[in-house]
Order: structure tokens, then C-alpha cells, then sequence
């Protein structure tokens, strides 16, 4: 695993010039990653680190006030720049608090290297103060994890620790440190250089597709009447050229494309052929076009469950491209007839090359029928709504917040719940990696750390927390780390006193029995931001939302704007749980429990 010498000039010493403390050999290593920032919170395993983070000014520390919050602030540190996010926590409960943040990780595929201290090597299972069994507990959670115990081994751990974050399907690995290790004295290792692919031993992920895969898929495409491109996060884990890639062959091919959630921003907003997002809270047409296909071309996404609606009906009638980074997604939730494993973009580069030199296309006239079909489903509108009266509604707080902001390109984070929905529907996302939400695992508390990972990254951009006041509770505390690291971080609260999908599910499933779903103790969000040295709006009337709005953006410090909201709005449109996509709620203009039918457009 080694290569070559880190020069002096880096180090402010060369690795022959050894042997360094363990804690001075895993910030080279940092360093030699690139590492500029680490959200962190210190304690007695880790105090040897934080010494030696004391004595350098090459990495900079964010002290988080919850090690939730750390992990959580290196996602959105990881997902807003495409680099690997970077957590440094203690031992026991330090490590234990990461936990959740690690699982939202692995969910949605975002690379992190989490550093958790531990005991000395002498007293690992003996109960020791602090003691938790780390690796066994994040096993479950991460895509790797290491207990080093030879200092001597520390840097070629680290180095691995990046590499299987950022490579193949992207996620958390945890590095459990020893104090002892981090105390003795040891020689460091630089990274490899070239395909660390070909020189890794175990973890080697196939990256470049099946050339025969790609030319049936192209054929299949060629021949499709009713196409159209399903897209993930993957394509934005992928990178910038995978979004642009997809770009081309959307405007190439003709074909309408949606996304999931998690990849919003990946194909333009303001693109002619988008049919919005697809899903549970997902757009008529886009989940009608899913259901009718006739070819159903899956980039870079899983088949989430929130996505397909009950599978036995899932787009029945199709036949089914999948394109993953990971082998084992293939025919996981859902059998295709050509799975092609390799990186998205890798894969759409050769999509687009043969698509060029095809000598088939699709019938431009059986594709215009389509698109008829289409525009016929858009013109439900299914995301309308009307403001009126002197109740704001939340699609319109966020509408407006939408039209406001969109020169600026604001980075935008979300909490978990009906305001998260709300902010996928109506904020419109034109360039990737703009739109940090938590999907697959729906963390509530998510979105104000998140933020400040983004802001941290960002240092002169919008940054916008869209909240749920019952969410933003779960991490309130962080506003003290965006007021102490003066990153001018913005949450807007979508105030309605409720936990509002909780609530909606409660009135339209369980009989209007609002079982602890109610807020019945919420604080004066304005007061409690100006106790954390933020500043504190709030706005009632509709009237008033636009002004409200610019005076959050001019504030140049952290801003709490509590936007108090209609209680009983719900989210539509809305596929309940276990129906098919062609059995929707449309909400206000349909009669609640009425489910659309596909084709037919019959109320059932």
C-alpha cells in the first residue's frame, strides 16, 4: 500500500523523517486526502487528536453540539461539493450518537469517513469507561468499518477508509481509534498512487458497463412507443458530467424523464421533456407515465418502495432497464430485462455513443401520441392550489420563497415530513447538487446540521433550511454551531403546530384520530433564536410573506423565520400506502380516500 513520500512543503516534515505520534500520522493522512474540514466533538479517548489538531491550521474543526449533528453536517459538507465528508467523535456514547447519522448515510449513498475514539487496546472488553463495541454497533450501518490497533497501520487504514467511501456505490466507513494507538509512536505510509481499483485487494467495484448490455438497452429504446427515463441520486453521486450526460441523451431521444427525490436536479427543472418528481407525494403525470410505459429506463435509483407503490402493479405493462453502481440492487425490489452494472456516467457515455450511431429511432410520431397522453395528465394540474384568506398555505410560503431566491442558486436542505414533500414539489432545482434531503431513511432533525456542512462548503452562498417546526427541534442546538462559526445559515419553518405528515395519515387513514401528532408546547421560535445570538422572524399574513422573505435573505447571520401556516392543509397529490401509482389522491379538488385511474382518467 505505499507510495510515494508527502513532501515537506505539505507536511512541514517527510514521512522518512519518522517516527510521528499516531494522532500527528492520522491528520497526515487526513491531510493527504485532501480533508479541509471535520465536524467534530471531542472527549477523553480522542484528546490526543484534538491536541494535535491544535498544534496544525491545515484542517479546520467544526465543533458541532451533538454528534448527530457532525455527521449529518459532513453529508451536507459531502453532497453539496461531491468530496468525502469527515467526522471526528469519542469514544461510547460519541460514537453511539453517530449512529443514525451513519445509517442516513448508507441509505442515500453518501461517502463518509467517521473517526470514533476508543479505550486503549489493553482494556477492549473489560467495560471500561466509555467502552461500546463500535465496530460491532456500526456494522450494520456503514459500508466498512476498521479497529486499528497497530499505530503502524493507521495511515494505509485511513487511506483505505476514503477509498471505499468514495468508490463503487458511495458510503459511511468508521475508523475506531484506540487512545494508546493514537499515543504511540509510529512510521507513516503515504496513499497509493494510480488505479487504487487495480491495487486494492478485495474492494475492487466494476465501474465500466457490459458493452452487450448497453447495445440491447439502446435497441429496446429504439423501439419504445412509450418510453421514459426514471433517474436517482445515483446519477448525481456519479458527478457533474452524469448529469450533463443525461442532459444530452434526454434531448437526443425525446423521451419524458421524472426522478426520485434524491435526484432532483440532475435533469433541469425548466426542461420541456420533465414531468416532475415521481413517488408517493410525486407529480400525476410523472406517476401515470411510470404506470403506462411501455419502456421504463431506470438510472442510477433502487426501486424504493416509496417510489414503486405496491409492486405487483408496478408499471405492469413495461419492460425495465436498470443502471446501478451496485450489483446486488439489480433485481433487488423489482425483476428488469437488462440490468447494467457500472457507473452512471460511464454508462451514459456509452448509451449516448450508440444511441448516435443507431440506425433505428423511435417513430416520431408513435413518440408525439405519447406526449399527447402526457400533456392530457399535466392538464390535471395536479400541484394547484389556492391562497386565499388570511391563512397562509404552506405551498405558497414555499412558492414564494422559490421565486425570490432562484437567482441567487440556493442550496437547499430539508427537515423530514409534509414541508420536505411541499419543497420537493414547488422548489424547482435546475443544477445538481443544490437539494440535500434525508430519503431513505426520512431523519427528522436532518436539515439544520445539513446546512451547515453546506454553508461551511459554501462559505458566500444562500444556504435554506425548509423546516417542520416539530423537526427542527430535534437538532435545535446546532444553531449554536452556526452562530459560533458565523455561517449565515437560513430556516424556514413551515409552521402548523403539527407533525403534519403524522397528522395527514392520521386523518386519512386512521379515522381523524390525531394520536400525539399535536405540538402542544412549541417555544417563540423568534425569541429562541435571539437566546443563540440569531436573528428571529416571523410572518402570519400572506400579505406579508414576500417582505418577510427578502428581510431573512438580507440578514447576514444565521435567521429563524417562522412562517405559521393553514393547520389542516394536506399533501398532494398522494399514493397511499400498498396502491399502485395509478391509484392517487389529487387532494383539494377530489374528494378525500377518491383514488385517479390511469388511462381512463375515471374517478373510482
Amino acid at each position: 500500500m505505499a507510495g510515494k513520500a508527502l513532501t515537506a512543503e505539505r507536511q512541514g516534515a517527510s514521512p522518512d523523517d519518522g517516527p510521528f505520534v499516531g494522532a500527528r500520522i492520522l491528520l497526515m493522512a487526513l491531510e493527504e486526502q485532501g480533508v479541509e474540514v471535520v465536524f467534530g466533538y471531542p472527549g477523553g479517548a480522542v484528546l490526543p487528536i484534538y491536541d494535535e489538531l491544535f498544534k496544525q491550521n491545515r484542517i479546520r474543526h467544526v465543533l458541532v453540539r451533538h454528534e448527530q449533528g457532525a455527521v449529518h453536517a459532513a453529508e451536507g459538507y459531502a453532497r453539496s461539493t461531491g468530496k468525502v465528508g469527515c467526522v471526528l467523535v469519542t469514544s461510547g456514547p460519541g460514537a453511539t450518537n453517530t449512529v443514525t447519522g451513519l445509517t442516513d448515510a448508507l441509505l442515500d449513498s453518501i461517502p463518509l469517513v467517521c473517526l470514533t475514539g476508543q479505550v486503549p487496546t489493553h482494556l477492549i472488553g473489560n467495560d471500561a469507561f466509555q467502552e461500546a463495541d463500535t465496530v460491532g454497533i456500526t456494522r450494520p450501518c456503514t459500508k466498512h468499518n476498521y479497529l486499528v490497533k497497530d499505530v503502524n497501520l493507521l495511515a494505509q487504514v485511513v487511506h483505505e477508509a476514503f477509498y471505499v467511501a468514495r468508490s463503487g456505490r458511495p458510503g459511511p466507513v468508521v475508523v475506531d481509534l484506540p487512545k494508546d494507538v493514537c499515543m504511540a509512536m509510529g512510521h507513516y505510509t503515504t496513499a497509493p498512487r494510480g488505479n487504487l481499483r487495480n491495487q486494492h485487494k478485495t474492494y475492487r467495484p466494476k465501474t465500466k458497463p457490459d458493452a452487450a448490455a448497453v447495445a440491447h438497452a439502446v435497441a429496446l429504446m429504439a423501439a419504445a412507443k412509450k418510453p421514459v427515463f426514471y433517474t436517482g441520486g445515483g446519477v448525481i453521486n456519479s458527478g457533474p458530467k452524469a448529469s450533463a450526460l443525461l442532459r444530452e441523451l434526454v434531448e437526443l431521444t425525446g423521451f419524458p424523464i421524472t426522478s426520485t427525490l434524491m435526484g432532483l436536479g440532475a435533469y433541469p427543472a425548466a426542461g420541456a421533456q420533465w414531468l416532475g418528481m415521481l413517488g408517493m407525494h410525486g407529480t400525476y403525470e410523472a406517476n401515470l407515465a411510470m404506470h403506462g410505459c411501455d419502456l421504463l429506463i431506470n438510472i442510477g435509483a433502487r426501486f424504493d418502495d416509496r417510489v414503486t407503490g405496491n409492486l405487483k402493479y408496478f408499471s405492469p405493462g413495461s419492460k425495465k432497464i436498470h443502471v446501478d453502481i451496485d450489483a446486488s440492487s439489480i433485481n433487488k425490489n423489482i425483476i428488469v430485462d437488462i440490468g447494467i452494472v457500472g457507473d452512471c456516467a460511464a454508462v451514459l457515455e456509452e448509451v449516448l455513443a450508440l444511441w448516435k450511431a443507431h440506425p433505428r429511432k423511435p417513430d416520431s410520431k408513435t413518440l408525439r401520441v405519447w406526449w399527447r397522453q402526457i400533456a392530457d395528465w399535466r392538464g390535471r394540474d395536479c400541484l394547484h392550489y389556492e391562497q386565499r384568506g388570511k391563512l397562509i398555505k404552506p405551498q405558497y410560503a414555499i412558492q414564494r420563497l422559490y421565486e425570490l431566491t432562484k437567482k441567487r442558486e440556493p442550496y437547499i436542505t430539508t427537515e423530514v415530513g409534509q414541508h420536505q414533500m411541499w419543497a420537493a414539489q414547488y422548489f424547482r432545482f435546475e443544477q445538481p447538487n443544490h437539494w440535500m434531503t434525508s430519503g431513505g431513511l426520512g431523519t427528522m432533525g436532518y436539515g439544520l446540521p445539513a446546512a451547515i456542512g453546506v454553508q461551511m462548503a459554501h462559505r458566500d452562498s444562500l444556504v435554506i433550511d425548509i423546516a417542520g417546526e416539530a423537526s427542527i427541534l430535534m437538532n435545535i442546538q446546532e444553531l449554536s454551531t452556526a452562530v459560533q462559526h458565523h455561517l449565515p445559515v437560513k430556516v424556514f419553518i413551515i409552521n402548523n403546530k403539527y407533525m403534519g405528515m403524522v397528522r395527514q395519515w392520521q386523518e386519512l387513514l386512521h379515522g381523524g384520530r390525531y394520536s400525539e401528532s399535536y405540538s402542544a408546547a412549541l417555544p417563540d421560535f423568534v425569541k429562541l433564536a435571539e437566546a443563540f445570538g440569531c436573528a428571529g422572524l416571523r410572518v402570519s399574513d400572506p400579505a406579508k410573506v414576500d417582505d418577510t422573505i427578502r428581510k431573512m435573505i438580507a440578514i447576514d447571520r444565521p435567521v429563524i423565520c417562522d412562517v405559521v401556516v393553514d393547520q389542516k392543509e394536506n399533501c398532494f397529490p398522494m399514493i397511499p400506502s400498498g396502491k399502485a401509482h395509478n391509484e392517487m389522491i389529487l387532494g383539494s379538488r377530489e374528494k378525500a380516500g377518491k383514488a385517479i385511474t390511469g388511462g381512463g382518467l375515471a374517478l373510482v
